[in-house]
């Protein structure tokens, strides 16, 4: 048996022919034995070859019969669990009757009540114990070789944090691993203290002294958390005596996550502080969701940036018609074009380079794919470039959204969804503006259509959030980035604060709030707490086995141009009203006159096109009077605004 293991490779499946044929000759066998072993106590008269013969052959026909039925031969024996043994017992069951009822038409006198009794009834119960005896055997032999392999190639011993029911489904997922070799489980506290689970240990921790034990004493390389919801729990306690002690911290990822543009397919990954500063999980109306979608055509602008990339993942799911992808970056278009024609090789999907502030380009996309709803999320987004390219930050934020606004007006589109920001609230910087500027313009002209001024179905939604944690040019990769060259990390300020949400529950607020919308709302986002930014640069490089102040340093820059200390609080129920969903509510802000927001953004286009930096930024301090500048050279025009 271990050179048939050894033979076919323990990564292999033994062929489900060979498992039952090894079935029918034991049950065979031990029908035989059963008759011999019955015939030595009773006198059975007339035992003869043509009784043995008979026998033989209703046992093979009996046997086949009920195995093929049933299909004991197809579970996978490695994995087999014990609510499986009730197809191997009723088979066996079946057997029996029918060898009873076979040896009655032989001869009704051939055998005693009694011995027949006593023949069928061993014959079930030794073919049932050599029927388990041959796979407890070969599971034991599967799990001999794989140890073996696995010490051969010095797999990480883990432990698995918890004992829940997620925890123990690690053990089947991990159990042909070459890379981890699950040792036991880890639990808080004594309470499961000398318990076993699935014949591994149970280990407990109180103190990082049961730690460094563990490491030590165990050989325990690593411990593996199946939850994030775990991993939060346990970041300023289990995590942080793990970090000390030089163990790696894993953890499992959603199915299909997607992590650093590579698809994580059931696999296990070291985790990342984005794991420890998110939320539990947002629970929206799928089935709803999916009823809006399905079957449309969908544009997304900003396609290959970090919302509208997984907003087309996510909206790739959803059954969509057709998938238009719009954006001007080429590389980052190129992945998530491969990326979606791997993942999702039914979709019907179309990648177009263009810019949102040409707009021959958007009318041929919007004439060509005549789109139901479009996802507005292209847009300049890092403060300190735009305040030092404020003409293009109008022209891209401010136009490019009126661009699309009108398409979407012009082309009869069910929906449009625009994706704002929290730096649109009392704006301190030329990014900020631009993106209030483009809820002005879009939100001016979903009130003209209510009032019938303007002839339109089309529904206009605006979003805003805060920061989302691992987009493209954040705080969090570049961390990142830094503390793998050694540092220094840099902060800006030490009393810096920031609302993180991730980019997968951000699209999933996208698409709720598109989805419940009745038009012309500016919906807003629960981002949760502000977290510290120097906090943040801490748990990073604790997360990397570093020590602050020996292996690394954290340096202040000093806050940049247009940069916030703290920004602003975005569901707060003075400046908004409750929707039917806890983490959405709509925003409460002043109404603009379409007329009025169409001549505004053509005066700023002409004077961004001219590049006549003071007069246009003296319009937009005019046109949104919260817009107080921060830490910027437009300081000056605060005092004439």
């Amino acid at each position: 048996m271990f050179s048939l293991f050894k033979k076919l490779g323990v990564d292999k499946y033994v062929s489900s022919s060979l498992i039952l044929g090894l079935d029918i000759i034991i049950s065979v066998g031990v029908s035989m034995f059963s008759l011999f072993l019955i015939s030595l106590i009773f006198t059975i008269p007339s035992y003869n070859l043509g009784l043995l013969l008979y026998t033989l052959g209703i046992s093979i026909f009996s046997s086949s019969l009920f195995f093929l039925l049933l299909k004991t031969h197809k579970s996978i024996i490695r994995h087999s669990t014990l609510g499986e043994l009730w197809r191997l017992g009723v088979a066996i069951i079946g057997k029996g009757v029918m060898m009873a009822f076979g040896t009655w038409i032989w001869n009704e006198d051939i055998l005693t009540q009694a011995s027949t009794i006593a023949v069928i009834s061993l014959d079930v119960i030794l073919t049932t114990l050599a029927l388990i005896t041959v796979r407890v055997f070969m599971i034991l032999a599967y799990d001999l070789i794989r140890n073996r392999q696995k010490s051969n190639k010095k797999c990480k011993n883990v432990l698995v944090y918890g004992v829940g029911t997620k925890s123990v489904a690690q053990i089947k997922r991990l159990q042909n691993s070459e890379r981890y070799n699950i040792v036991g489980f880890l639990n808080f506290g004594m309470k499961m203290k000398g318990h076993k689970i699935l014949d591994l240990p149970v280990y407990y921790f109180e103190s990082p002294e049961d730690i460094k034990y563990l490491s030590r004493h165990k050989d325990v390389d690593a411990i593996l958390f199946a939850t994030t919801t775990d991993a939060q729990i346990e970041q300023s306690r289990l995590i942080l005596y793990c970090t000390e002690e030089g163990l790696n911290i894993y953890i499992t990822p959603v199915i299909d996550e997607v992590v650093d543009g590579k698809i994580m397919k059931n696999s296990v990954r070291e985790i990342k502080i984005e794991d420890l500063l998110g939320r539990d999980e947002i629970k929206i109306s799928l089935s709803e969701i999916e009823a809006n979608f399905k079957n449309k055509t969908i544009l997304v602008t900003g396609a290959a940036g970090s919302i509208g990339s997984e907003l087309c993942r996510q909206l790739a799911s959803f059954g969509v018609k057709q998938l238009v992808l719009f954006d001007n970056a080429e590389t980052p278009m190129h992945n998530i074009r491969l990326e979606l024609e791997a993942k999702y090789p039914n979709l019907t999907f179309t990648p177009i380079i263009g810019d949102v502030r040409i707009n021959a380009r958007l009318d041929y996309v919007f004439r060509t794919f005549k789109p139901h709803v479009v996802f507005h999320a292209a847009a300049y987004k890092h403060v300190p470039l735009m305040e030092e390219n404020p003409c293009e930050a109008v022209l891209v934020n401010a136009c490019g959204s009126r661009n699309v606004t009108d398409m979407c007006l012009k082309y009869e589109v069910e929906k449009m969804v625009m994706i704002s920001t929290d730096k649109a609230v009392n704006p301190t910087n030329i990014m900020g503006c631009t993106k209030r500027l483009a809820e002005i313009y879009v939100q001016s002209l979903g009130l003209a259509i209510e009032q019938g001024k303007i002839k339109s179905k089309t529904r206009f939604v605006t979003t805003r959030f805060g920061n989302v944690l691992g987009s493209n040019g954040s705080v969090i990769p570049r961390f990142r980035e830094q503390i793998s060259k050694g540092g220094p990390v840099t902060v800006t300020h030490p009393e810096i604060t920031r609302f993180f949400m991730t980019i997968p529950e951000a699209c999933r607020l996208v698409m709720e709030a598109a989805t419940m919308s009745t038009g012309n709302q500016i919906f807003v986002f629960d981002m949760g707490e502000s977290v510290k930014i120097v906090t943040l640069a801490k748990r990073m490089i604790e997360l990397a086995g570093l020590t602050l102040g020996k292996d690394i340093q954290i340096e202040y820059t000093g806050l940049r141009p247009g940069e916030k200390l703290y920004e602003e609080v975005l569901s707060n129920a003075e400046n908004t009203d409750p929707t039917p969903h806890e983490r959405i509510r709509v925003a409460r802000v002043r109404e603009y006159n379409h007329e009025e927001a169409t001549e505004l953004v053509d005066k700023l286009e002409a004077l961004s096109r001219a590049v006549k930096i003071d007069d246009m930024v003296r319009l937009m301090k005019e046109s949104v009077p919260e817009f107080i500048s921060k830490n910027s050279q437009f300081e000056k025009f605060d005092k004439t605004a």
